[in-house]
């Protein structure tokens, strides 16, 4: 049984996002694990209204950011996978993991 380890990545700075994503599919690669993406989502775009009091009235202009968004996905080699997860990011980088099982084709449900 192999496990993918899939990395989600979150960040309004594109460029710490993309030289982030990108070293860490080198490093992996260099590993010899085999890595695939980065795939990259639509960026979003998200609006803040901002209020000058806590109640409602008087508001200084919207704040506007985009949020960038990349996939990694690291299969088998799981001492190379958690070598990766216990890395440390930038803060401007959120980062999600999740851990599937995968079952050789052919095999029978338990």
């Amino acid at each position: 049984m192999t496990f993918v380890t899939k990395l989600s990545f979150e960040s309004g700075d594109r460029a710490v996002l993309e030289e982030t994503v990108e070293d860490l599919k080198r490093t992996v690669e260099r590993k010899g694990a085999e890595c695939k993406g980065p795939h990259a989502s639509s960026p979003e775009h998200a609006r803040v209204q901002l209020y000058k009091r806590l109640a409602p009235g008087d508001q200084f202009s919207p704040w506007e950011y985009t949020v960038y968004g990349r996939r990694l996905e690291i299969h088998g080699s799981d001492d190379v996978a958690r070598e990766m997860v216990d890395r440390e990011f930038p803060d401007s980088i959120h980062v999600e993991v999740e851990v599937d099982r995968k079952k050789p084709l052919g095999h029978g449900r338990e």
